[in-house]
């Protein structure tokens, strides 16, 4: 007899038998045992999982095999049925763990057409994910390729990494023209300057627009090309676009005095409140301080812009001038230019000021961008520098949207939007 008591126990109230679960950490211990008194290492061109990966592959063409032609290898129902087996041919796949050779079963009239490792196909797709994310956090082509050597023991030409990461354009494209949120609270519309050789080496800004939605996320909207020379009709087409994506209302767009753009906004969006970016203003002022500063700097810089009202904010900056104006005079006039700009920021709730000064969402995503472009010098083309950008967008969160948490507490804030922006906040 041997049905096991929960077998019976299930046919009594009449469910199926319980299939016993798959022993995973035992067979693994087996192997490993067994690799160990056989002194097989476990990883590496002979290990213990290249035979592993082997064995599975090779099994799994087989089966494939037997469902294209109709019965299991040596099965007598084969005889007299016209197309048969007809061998096995060598092959050489790249693999995350490495290089393995296979054996790839053949049919007489060659129609067999494999899907776990397709005909000329000499890569896993596993391999195409480890240099998409190998390229997405900064290494170039040259560097790549010499990690699979080093690493794996296999040859990867640049050629090969450049026409992996090519299979990303019709994905960024996709991406691109995604549609978008209703309405979001606050835009941020940032750029980086990217060196493309354009007959010269040119220095070209990416606009990139950053978006809070109204569930606290932030949403990477897109990646615009400019040349520098910007004005409104550019702004315009890149804002209609954003409208033509479905965003039907921004509360307020956060920009840093690029010319044209307060104007752009307020055509394709008539309520939404443009504001002068308080992050480039605080950026700009540790430009001219000594590192050795910046802390202090940034400490004393933090009750002019959380101050409740005007005349008190005016009164901290008179002391932050008094403290640094004699060392850095140049941070006091930035500041004194830009004060125009800045003061409509305190008629912002508390709630809504965190959300704009909320400089590590946004500093996080600039880094990694910095630190994929410096890497690479230049770029070829305006394509091969948004490709760059979009692989490191996609590899800052699981889905490869770029999504994120913009701030841990959310509700008040939103609480702040609901009110000061009265019946455009959707409710659900």
């Amino acid at each position: 007899m041997t049905d096991t008591i929960d077998d019976v126990a299930a046919e009594a109230v009449g469910r199926e038998p319980v299939e016993p679960a798959f022993d995973e950490q035992g067979v693994a211990e087996q192997l490993v045992a067994q690799a160990r008194e056989k002194g097989i290492e476990l990883v590496g061109p002979e290990g213990l999982l290249s035979q592993l990966t082997k064995r599975v592959l090779e099994t799994a063409l087989e089966a494939e095999m037997s469902d294209h032609l109709g019965y299991d290898k040596h099965d007598p129902m084969g005889r007299n049925r016209g197309n048969s087996r007809n061998g096995v041919r060598s092959k050489t796949v790249l693999t995350e763990i490495g290089p393995v050779e296979i054996e790839v079963p053949r049919d007489v009239d060659a129609t067999f057409s494999p899907t776990i490792v397709k005909k000329r196909q000499r890569r896993l797709t596993g391999v195409d994910q480890i240099v998409l994310s190998l390229s997405a956090r900064g290494l170039t082509t040259g560097e790549i390729s010499a990690h699979f050597t080093e690493v794996y023991g296999a040859s990867v030409s640049r050629e090969t990494v450049s026409k992996i990461t090519d299979q990303v354009l019709e994905e960024m494209s996709a991406w691109m023209n995604r549609p978008l949120d209703e309405v979001y609270p606050v835009i941020f519309i940032d750029a980086i300057v990217v060196k493309v050789r354009d007959g010269q080496v040119r220095n070209k800004p990416i606009y990139v627009v950053i978006g809070v939605t109204v569930n606290g996320e932030r949403d990477i909207l897109g990646l615009w090309v400019g040349d520098g020379n910007e004005g409104a009709k550019f702004w315009l087409q890149v804002l209609t676009e954003l409208k033509n994506r479905g965003v039907a209302d921004v509360c307020i767009a956060v920009c840093d005095g690029l010319r044209g753009l307060p104007e752009a906004i307020n055509t394709v969006w008539e309520l939404t409140t443009v504001q002068a970016c308080i992050i480039h203003l605080i950026r700009n002022t540790f430009r001219y301080a000594s590192r050795k500063y910046w802390d202090q700097i940034a400490h004393d810089l933090r009750p002019i812009y959380t101050a409740a009202t005007e005349a008190e904010a005016r009164a901290r900056f008179t002391e932050f001038a008094d403290k640094w104006g004699s060392l850095y005079p140049a941070i006091t006039k930035l500041w004194a230019n830009a004060w125009s700009e800045f003061v409509p920021f305190l008629d912002y709730d508390v709630e809504i000021r965190k959300i704009i000064c909320s400089t590590n969402a946004i500093e996080s995503i600039n880094a990694r961008y910095r630190r994929a472009v410096r890497v690479r010098g230049h770029f070829p083309n305006e394509q091969a520098a948004l490709k760059c950008l979009y692989l490191t967008t996609r590899s800052l969160d699981p889905t490869g949207k770029g999504k994120a948490r913009w701030a841990t507490r959310w509700k008040p804030a939103l609480n702040a939007f609901a009110v000061t922006f009265e019946g455009r906040i959707p409710t659900r």
